[in-house]
């Protein structure tokens, strides 16, 4: 509606997950190196929490695409679903579906993985939205992080969740499993200065090319509004820049942004 006003290729706080959007700030780049250097390392469990729209999701693509091709990656993207529903998954992502024999789940991995490690390759899973699984599931997370040689592990499981996950890890029943992470990241909302930095990254992403297009009033409102939380910088700059488009005016002030807070319901 507004990209040509501005003179934008696309919008720029769009809720998709697109990695030509992911801002590296301090916490989002630490994140990434953590997850990088573990799964080079073969440390073979990892976790990654963070609040309700920190940019886990995008993160998790942002991986996915940094990882070098000599690492075979399976995504689930919602693993709320039973034991052998997740195993099924699995194996439907690996591309081994079809030697499935009656409930042979593990050893259909297992051979897949002990093949993937002989020609030289890692192997890494990840499951999004981890703080949905339900226990059985849980459970069958743990036995896959068991399938290792003598001298390593076969696969790399990372889990990306909300901060619930970590409270399931740490019920009595799952401890096994919190005892096998070995490194744990968790993501921290924006502060005042990376927000304007945020958005002068995403509006730039889009094409945009004039002078700062959120005055310092509007940042400020962004910042007070959205606690930091991209996922509510996205929404709220976006209403701002509608409404700055509807009245005729081109930059964002801090008016916009309360009257996209009221309309969010963000006061």
């Amino acid at each position: 509606m507004y990209e040509q006003y501005y003179g934008l290729s696309e919008k720029p706080f769009s809720l998709t997950p697109d990695i030509e959007f992911f801002y590296q700030s301090f916490t989002h780049r630490e994140a990434l190196d953590v997850l990088l250097v573990a799964i080079h390392a073969g440390d073979g469990f990892i976790k990654v929490t963070g609040e309700v729209g920190t940019g886990k999701t995008l993160l998790c693509r942002k991986l996915l695409d940094a990882l070098e091709p000599g690492f075979d990656t399976v995504y689930i993207p919602n693993p709320c679903m039973n034991c052998n529903a997740l195993f099924d998954a699995l194996l439907v992502e690996m591309g081994i579906a079809e030697k499935l024999d009656k409930e042979n789940h593990l050893a259909c991995i297992n051979d897949y993985l002990i093949d993937n490690a002989r020609r030289g390759g890692g192997t890494v899973i990840i499951l999004d939205e981890a703080q949905s699984l339900p226990e059985e599931s849980l459970e069958a997370v743990r036995l896959l992080s068991n399938l290792e040689t003598g001298k390593q592990k076969l696969v790399q499981i990372i889990l990306f969740g909300q901060t619930e996950l970590d409270a399931r890890l740490a019920k009595s029943n799952i401890r096994q499993l919190q005892q096998r992470i070995m490194h744990a990241y968790h993501l921290q909302p924006l502060n005042q200065d990376s927000v304007r930095s945020y958005l002068r990254h995403r509006v730039k992403s889009a094409g945009y090319r004039g002078p700062e297009l959120f005055d310092d009033g509007a940042q400020r409102r962004l910042y007070k509004f959205s606690h930091g939380i991209p996922r509510v910088i996205n929404v709220l700059s976006n209403k701002a820049l509608m409404l700055a488009y509807a009245s005729g005016e081109f930059y964002v002030n801090s008016k916009h942004v309360e009257v996209a807070a009221a309309d969010s319901q963000m006061q």
